[in-house]
Parts: C-alpha cells; sequence; structure tokens
C-alpha cells in the first residue's frame, strides 16, 4: 500500500502541485525514505526524483542520514529500484574523500549485476565519486574495477544493449581517456554487427588508439573501408584521417593507407579520402606532399561538392607544387555557374 501511495503522489504532483504541498504529501514522501521496507524506499525515491524534475524548489534533498538508509536498502530492492536508488545517489556531493570512497565501496558489487542499466548507474556514481578523491593510486585501483564490466557491456549479445553502453562508453573515454586503452581490439567491428553499433564502434576507435594500437587499428581500417556499406565504408576513412590528426607520429602510416584508398579508383572511396587528405594537410602543412599527385589523378571520379571543393583547396594551397595546376583549375571553371556555393 505505501508504495503504491508513494507512485500516486508524483502523479497527484503532475496534476495539481499546489494540493501535494498543501496537504504535506512531499514531506511525506521524505519521510518514505526511513520506511523499512526497500520497495517502499526505492518508490519514494522514484516519486521525489519526478516530483524534483516538475518543481522549481528543491523538494528532494539527500542528507547524510539518508544517504545511510538509500545505500542499505540498494542492497534488498529489486534491480528497477536500485536504478532509481543510484540515481537519486548521483546528486549527492560528499562531505570529504572518505565518504566519498565509502559511497564507491557500497556502490561496487553493482558492476556485477545483471542487468545493464543497474551496471551503468553504479559507474556513474564511481565516475563521479573519484572527482572528489585526490590520491592517484586510490583513483587507479577503482578505475581498473570499471575496466571488465564496460568490456562485458560493450560485447553484450544483443545489439540495442550493446549501442547504449557503447554510447556511455564514449562519454566514460572522453573523462577518463586511460580507462580502456589496452581493450582497444574490443571495439573492432564484426561482419554481423548492425551499421549503428559498427558507427558507434568507430567513434571508439578514435578514441582510445594510441601509438601502441596505431597498427592494428589501421588494418582494421582498412578492411572496413572494402565493405559494401557505402556510409560505413566513408565513415572508415574518416576515422583513417582522425587517426592522423590525433597522433601526429604515427600520421605517416596513416597517410599510406589513404594512399593505397585512392589507388582503389572506387569513386565514393576516392572522394572521401580526398576530404580527409584536406583535413590532414591543414593539420601538417608542407607535409606528406607525395599523395597530391596521386589524388589530382583522382579528378574524374570526383562529383560530390565536398570532395571538389577539398581537391580545389589542396591546388591552390600547394600550386607551386602541382604542375599543371592551372589546367586542373580550369575543369572546375567550365562547370563554374553549375556547381554548389562551397566548390
Amino acid at each position: 500500500m505505501r508504495k503504491t501511495a508513494a507512485i500516486c503522489v508524483a502523479k497527484l504532483f503532475d496534476t495539481n502541485p499546489e494540493l501535494a504541498h498543501d496537504q504535506g504529501f512531499i514531506a511525506d514522501l521524505n519521510n518514505l525514505i526511513s520506511d523499512p521496507n526497500p520497495t517502499v524506499v526505492a518508490n519514494a525515491v522514484a516519486a521525489l526524483a519526478e516530483v524534483q524534475e516538475g518543481s522549481r524548489d528543491s523538494v528532494f534533498v539527500i542528507n547524510t542520514a539518508a544517504l545511510t538508509k538509500l545505500t542499505t536498502a540498494l542492497n534488498e530492492c529489486n534491480e528497477w529500484g536500485q536504478v532509481f536508488i543510484l540515481d537519486a545517489l548521483a546528486q549527492y556531493v560528499p562531505a570529504g574523500e572518505r565518504e566519498a570512497e565509502s559511497i564507491i565501496d557500497r556502490v561496487l558489487p553493482r558492476l556485477k549485476h545483471a542487468n545493464a542499466a543497474v551496471v551503468l548507474s553504479a559507474v556513474k556514481i564511481v565516475l563521479l565519486m573519484l572527482d572528489h578523491i585526490t590520491s592517484p593510486d586510490t583513483v587507479t585501483g577503482y578505475l581498473k574495477k570499471l575496466s571488465p564490466p564496460l568490456v562485458t557491456l560493450a560485447q553484450a549479445p544483443q545489439h540495442e544493449i550493446q549501442y547504449v553502453a557503447l554510447r556511455n562508453i564514449s562519454l566514460v573515454v572522453q573523462k577518463r581517456p586511460g580507462l580502456l586503452a589496452n581493450k582497444v581490439n574490443v571495439f573492432f567491428c564484426k561482419y554481423n554487427d548492425p551499421i549503428y553499433v559498427k558507427l558507434e564502434k568507430l567513434e571508439l576507435l578514435v578514441r582510445l588508439v594510441n601509438d601502441k594500437s596505431i597498427d592494428a587499428v589501421l588494418r582494421e581500417l582498412r578492411q572496413y573501408a572494402q565493405e559494401v556499406d557505402v556510409e560505413y565504408v566513408r565513415r572508415a576513412v574518416r576515422t583513417v584521417g582522425r587517426c592522423a590528426i590525433k597522433l601526429e607520429k604515427q600520421a605517416e602510416k596513416c597517410i599510406m593507407v589513404m594512399l593505397q584508398l585512392l589507388k582503389t579508383k572506387v569513386s565514393y572511396v576516392v572522394q572521401e579520402a580526398v576530404v580527409v587528405t584536406k583535413d590532414i594537410f591543414r593539420r601538417y602543412p608542407n607535409r606528406y606532399e607525395s599523395v597530391i599527385a596521386v589524388m589530382c589523378k583522382a579528378l574524374d571520379n570526383l562529383d560530390e561538392p565536398e570532395a571538389k571543393a577539398s581537391l580545389v583547396w589542396i591546388v591552390g594551397e600547394y600550386a607551386d607544387r602541382v604542375v599543371n595546376a592551372a589546367q586542373l583549375l580550369e575543369l572546375f571553371l567550365k562547370g563554374f555557374k553549375d556547381e554548389t556555393a562551397t566548390v
């Protein structure tokens, strides 16, 4: 009865906020956080979180006493109740390092939960609490415990869960870049991955690639560029360029792959390679000019505005090194009035 009543308060607040306040229901919800039944606590937290979304005032504040009640209930309620409680704990600001470590220690067992939502909510809390810990060794120790559950989620058999996990992992590695640096092979694309999973994996490869893993990543990207899905191939080619821009010392290896792609004569591969090469030239001016001759030979394959504009920029920028620069630009002048604004 109490757990159902807690949810009813959220519905009542949605219909008539003044009535919910005047009758003292919001205060009653806060009192339910101390309830001995963990399901009641979870529903009270869910209701308060919903009320807080629609209220300008602060109606749900977790203090030290409430924190203890919530972490206790966490061990006993069902999986969705755990998600509600974990999301509420994410709003709490610890008083110091010791309290932050205490919260992490209580949340860590949730990383082994079968429900992906519980695992991701627990990961969020650990990352937030790590901001309040100054000891590098302690932080490193906790980060090592985050890696296995994230890898497991990234390999989930259900593609939808895999996709959500990859989106979250992308945010996690932006905050903690070294967390999965040694697990780059986990994010190599499989032949039966749906396109939305493949594109997320490509995004993660750029974030995780380093000097040690660049050779393996480039081998993979070269294979992806030979697939039949045009969008996937384009993104793979673009990923090669992003790796070059990210890792200056490895840029030459990326350029070699780009040369191989330019020689394939496949129209959309060549066009994407031209666009990407322009970005590399802008990042590293006056280097890798040997590619220009190969690109100029590919002129006949260009029919997309972005690729044409890129080649025009390259010819103009390196006109003194392109033997027939004027002739190449004349080709674009013939249809000048029909070209797009970028060209």
